[in-house]
């Protein structure tokens, strides 16, 4: 695998973990609250996200940046 496409990927689902533990923690507590079933109805969430927002951020990064770049007048990192 070239040393950009691996990059690529290890960005998607680094980034991916982050934002989706932090997402999935904030709308597990907005719909839940803290109680007996939090972590496991936050961890259930977490890996349905993870497998769902990984492959997202995957395809759409690229697009995102060449949009921004495009919408900011600059050239594409």
């Amino acid at each position: 695998m070239q040393p950009q496409k691996k990059f690529h990927l290890v960005f998607s689902c680094v980034m991916g973990a982050m934002m989706i533990l932090v997402m999935t923690f904030v709308i597990t507590m907005v719909n839940v609250g803290w109680g007996e079933h939090f972590i496991q109805t936050w961890l259930k969430a977490f890996v349905i996200a993870y497998v769902v927002g990984v492959p997202v951020i995957f395809f759409l990064a690229p697009i995102a940046r060449k949009l921004t770049a495009k919408l900011l007048g600059v050239s594409p990192p």
